[in-house]
């Protein structure tokens, strides 16, 4: 029979409120992704996992030169050694820092497919192969002389670095992006000489602001190229503060074809941007027609980027069709900066440039000084094995004697010889075919070389002038392996500012160019039909409602309609409603008071000349280009107030003026008696008693007055005719025998 299992004793049990509990465990989580996954080192300028493939692929001896090795083989060590995440999110990480278009300065070496700029992804890691770069090299460069803090691994087994020696200013070179929990941060990539010629002038003067820094710092420097087009004070305002953006165009030329022909070629495309995208939008865009100054893209590229734009005539501007794309496509694209970083791998904090550079500084500084006191204590040792070697070789064959008849000679050597217990352990373990070596003359070089090196580390770590001087002669290095005379070095990114287009004109070249016919209700239903439609007579409309205005335009023009509370509002004819059915209340595109009723709604040409007029009969002429508004609520021209209302509007074509009354009486005087003005209540043009305006005329005395009839007939008076009406503005005028009854000219703008 089998044992019987006896129940072991119940755990104790605590009460803990779900609150606490849950703010404990997010707290731990939220800490553990800003300080360990999300946010770069200010000193190294690395995250956990790019810090554990450098380390691992330096204990695979994977040096600049040295032979390349599996990726498998780099993932399959840093996973099981220090990052057990899942081999994926290594592989990934390691890619990417061995891309030339995502990393400026790539910290891996990598042999076979790594993926490209279209977005292709990389080959899996059985395929390609990895060593370092001279970069990663760099900030490696003194790890195994103490120059860093080790901690143990996630299993204990073995130890890695809480930070790499940094002798490169990898944070600001290679930027960072990261999301963690109530924080993100987003740096991108700049010129490491820049940023070395600040550091220096930060040496210097450590006081010295971001500000002042700039003169050498001109701004990101993306490893794809591009152009910045922000302005100095926007660029300012980001470094001195940590956060803001830059806007990066692709780079452009126009070039020229055979009879007359060109085409543009991008030659170079924002940073984070996968070209192959970026084509498949502008691609859509131009089947949607959007783009119609466009007529087709083409892929030419090969190892540089060549991406061909034709125009769809040759006629118009290569800058406005560039303008039209970096409007809708990521040909322009706005990259953030967020200098969200940990300062001394603890505490997350978003600097300025000034910090951000003094926070490498000071790391230099330190491993400075924890690399020169591991060499120091060196030649200490070393300096303590040569006076025993000296005395050893003085008295060789007395420490021979006692080797070779003493049970235990180290006591007895270091009594005979008032030797330390490190000297006589070195005597010891010393090999016979060294005993050639041991000349005197060998010794005492090297006693005196190693001494003189040692007074050289003493007079550093006791002087901070001096540790700075060395910390910038390491800073001059690198600014001179990575100058910009190097190809690597090299500044990729220029600067340049926006052009200035006229808005007009860039927001119809949005549009594709179509006759279209503009219908307006009664009512104040707008919509709009393909195509010049002469014929109406089909249209139908909402019960109770007619046709108001109607009118052939273009989808890139313009309207002005013209209210009875004496505004002008613009509206665009592309984004009116198209289409079968009875369109859309006009007050949907403008804000327009509900007491207020629509006088004219006509297309905006420009340049012309209004006749506007109220219903007490006050008036004036106005510029067009004075009526055009910017927003929906309306641009105020002519002042009325309830209950006078605007009551006309004609177009200024002749040197007389007609005006009518509710009373049927009309009055024409010479035009010049109207002035012209941008915004008011305007001269009275006719005098009234009990009645109101009703409708103005400009005419030529030449051509005569015209008008049409009830049935819609063109009727009319001669100059000579009209005499019994001709008088001087704000006259009371004369009944209009002959005219209609409606008192309307029937004039339309």
């Amino acid at each position: 029979m089998g044992k019987r299992l006896i129940p072991a004793e119940p755990a104790e049990i605590h009460d803990v409120q779900l609150r606490d509990a849950l703010e404990e465990r997010y707290l731990a989580y939220a800490l553990s992704t800003i300080m360990h996954r999300a946010l770069p080192d200010a000193r190294d300028g690395l995250k956990p996992v790019h810090r554990r493939i450098l380390y691992g692929m330096r204990l695979l001896r994977l040096d600049p030169g040295s032979a390349f090795k599996k990726s498998a083989k780099i993932v399959g060590d840093v996973m099981g050694s220090f990052h057990p995440h899942g081999d994926q999110a290594i592989y990934d990480a390691m890619v990417r820092l061995a891309q030339d278009f995502a990393s400026r300065y790539p910290l891996v070496d990598g042999q076979g497919n790594f993926g490209n700029i279209d977005g292709d992804n990389p080959a899996a890691y059985r395929y390609t192969e990895a060593r370092m770069t001279d970069v990663a090299r760099l900030l490696l460069e003194g790890i195994d002389e103490d120059a860093v803090e080790f901690r143990p691994n996630y299993d204990g087994q073995t130890r890695e670095p809480v930070v790499l020696p940094g002798g490169f200013p990898n944070l600001l070179a290679n930027g960072a992006q990261g999301i963690a929990v109530g924080m993100a941060t987003a740096i991108p990539p700049h010129n490491a000489a820049e940023l070395c010629d600040a550091a220096l002038h930060l040496i210097d003067k450590p006081d010295a602001t971001s500000k002042s820094l700039l003169r050498w710092v001109k701004g990101p420097d993306f490893p794809t190229g591009g152009i910045i087009i922000d302005s100095k004070e926007s660029i300012t305002e980001a470094y001195m503060t940590g956060r803001g953006a830059f806007r990066t165009r692709a780079k452009w030329n126009q070039e020229e074809g055979a009879r007359g022909t060109w085409v543009i070629v991008v030659t170079e495309i924002p940073w984070l941007v996968q070209k192959s995208r970026l084509i498949e939008k502008i691609a859509e865009l131009l089947n949607e027609k959007k783009l119609p100054l466009v007529g087709d893209i083409r892929d030419e590229s090969a190892e540089d980027i060549r991406v061909v734009i034709e125009p769809k005539s040759r006629n118009v501007d290569p800058e406005l069709v560039m303008e039209s794309l970096f409007k809708l496509t990521e040909l322009e694209s706005r990259i953030s900066l967020n200098l969200n970083v940990l300062i001394k791998g603890k505490i997350p904090k978003v600097v300025g440039l000034a910090e951000c550079l003094r926070e490498w500084l000071d790391h230099l500084r330190d491993v400075l000084l924890r690399r020169s006191a591991y060499r120091k204590a060196q030649i200490e040792h070393r300096l303590e094995v040569l006076g025993g070697y000296l005395i050893a070789y003085l008295n060789i064959d007395k420490v021979i004697k006692i080797i070779r008849t003493e049970d235990e000679p180290k006591p007895a050597l270091m009594k005979a010889f008032k030797l330390t217990e490190v000297q006589a352990e070195a005597i010891l373990n010393m090999r016979l075919r060294s005993l050639r070596k041991l000349e005197e003359m060998e010794i005492r070089t090297e006693d005196k070389n190693l001494r003189a090196e040692l007074k050289g580390i003493n007079a550093v770590l006791g002087s901070e002038a001096r540790q700075w001087e060395k910390v910038a002669e390491q800073v001059r290095t690198v600014r001179d392996m990575f100058g910009p005379k190097t190809p690597l070095g090299k500044r990729r990114t220029v600067f340049a500012d926006a052009p200035e287009h006229d808005l007009a004109a860039l927001e119809e070249s949005l549009v594709e160019r179509e006759p279209v016919t503009v219908v307006l209700s009664d009512k104040g239903w707008v919509r709009t039909l393909k195509g010049h439609v002469e014929d109406l007579s089909s249209l139908s409309f909402k019960t109770n409602d007619k046709l108001g205005f109607a009118f052939f335009a273009e989808t890139t023009s313009k309207l002005l309609l013209f209210a009875t509370n004496g505004k002008f509002y613009s509206l665009d004819v592309a984004k009116l409603p198209g289409g079968r059915g009875h369109g859309e209340p006009i007050r949907l595109f403008i804000d327009m008071e509900q007491d207020a009723a629509i006088v004219s709604l006509f297309v905006n040409t420009g340049g012309r000349k209004f006749l506007i007029a109220s219903h007490e009969g006050q008036g004036f002429i106005v510029n067009e280009d004075d009526c055009v508004g910017t927003t929906r609520k309306g641009k105020q021209v002519l002042n009325v107030e309830m209950p006078n209302e605007a009551k006309a509007i004609v177009t200024v074509a002749g040197d007389q003026v007609a005006v009518i009354g509710t009373n049927h009486k009309m009055v024409i005087f010479p035009l010049d008696q109207v002035p012209e003005m941008a915004r008011g209540r305007g001269v009275r043009l006719q005098k009234y008693k009990d009645a109101g305006l009703s409708d103005v005329a400009v005419f030529d005395s030449k051509a005569g007055l015209t008008w049409k009839d009830s049935a819609g007939r063109e009727q009319g008076l001669r100059w000579k005719d009209l005499s019994d009406w001709r008088g001087n503005r704000a006259d009371a005028g004369r009944l209009a025998h002959g005219l209609p009854k409606s008192n309307r000219f029937g004039r339309t703008i």
